[in-house]
């Protein structure tokens, strides 16, 4: 897929030209112009980085592998829906590491054509998990039909290009300006709750030119560092525990744990986990020893600053 790029004027429908910016780095995201992770990736590398838009996550991951993009911006959970299941597996599937986060409130709002009425509206397009952040909303307005999408950008794009004013799509206000729609209803969220937190993650040995902030395997100090990995236990009692165990010998905060099957063994599973700690922290490397050496296998993902919740 090409680097995206506005469309000649007369063209319809497009996104709006972007501001002129330095093609040194690119990042790809998951979805159109507009989509939060395209938000989450400008909040990162700032507004001078170029762009990338992918189909779906398989591509995004290919990109960055393949050579097309720097870095690739993963939303990997949400504190609605819970882990974006897909991405954990595409972590270990392919040699990337992870170099920062962010976290990004989400809002939804209506989005339809310039000059529509949120009374006129019957159908609402927007992938499934927005539809679901939705919920309170459509049970409000049964008259509107929620059709799931595959992305919450690419459905104010669909729209813009059907021309129904009938028809409108859930997504962040970004993709209304990036398309030449309108918004209809705003903040229409069941939860003002609702963040996605995303990875920025890019190949190896690109690791030092992606990321500017300061090194998180470096002394310790701030900014407060995360640290991710993915284990497998032996299948024996008490594997998970002494696992685990390590980092509560050692005084270390756990933020995340998601177990995943392991291909070829059934109810066998891997188990990713996210920590507060730098490598760096003697404390962080005395239970990665102690793991090591309980567990069949210790993959690191990277350790990077650790990315601040929105006021």
């Amino acid at each position: 897929m090409s680097q995206a790029t506005a469309k000649s004027p007369g063209s319809s429908p497009g996104p709006k030209p972007a501001s002129d910016r330095p093609t040194s780095l690119t990042f790809a995201f998951q979805g159109e112009r507009g989509a939060f992770s395209e938000a989450a990736g400008f909040r990162f590398f700032g507004p001078a980085s170029a762009i990338l838009p992918c189909r779906d996550f398989d591509e995004l991951f290919a990109a960055v592998v393949g050579g097309a993009a720097d870095a690739a911006v993963v939303p990997i959970e949400n504190t609605l829906a819970g882990a974006i299941i897909k991405n954990y597996d595409l972590l270990v599937e392919h040699d990337t590491v992870i170099v920062g986060e962010v976290v990004l409130r989400v809002v939804h709002n209506v989005i339809g054509l310039p000059g529509a009425k949120l009374a006129d509206i019957r159908r609402v397009h927007s992938l499934p998990v927005a539809l679901a952040q939705c919920e309170r909303f459509l049970r409000a307005h049964p008259e509107i039909e929620a059709v799931a999408s595959y992305d919450t950008a690419g459905s104010v794009k669909m729209v813009m290009e059907a021309g129904k004013a009938d028809e409108a799509a859930i997504a962040g206000a970004p993709a209304a300006e990036a398309w030449g729609a309108e918004i209809l209803a705003a903040g229409i969220e069941s939860s003002d709750q609702n963040y996605t937190r995303f990875v920025v993650v890019t190949r190896p040995e690109r690791a030092t030119q992606v990321v500017s902030s300061p090194d998180p395997t470096g002394p310790a100090g701030a900014p407060e560092c995360k640290t991710s990995l993915v284990f497998r236990t032996g299948h024996r009692p008490g594997g998970l525990h002494l696992a685990l165990g390590a980092f509560a010998v050692e005084g270390i905060n756990l933020t995340k744990i998601e177990s995943r099957p392991l291909p070829g063994r059934p109810f066998e599973y891997s188990f990713y986990l996210d920590f507060v700690g730098a490598l760096a922290d003697p404390a962080v490397a005395r239970a990665l020893d102690r793991l090591r050496g309980s567990a069949e296998s210790v993959r690191l993902l990277g350790s990077y600053p650790r990315g601040d919740l929105p006021g």
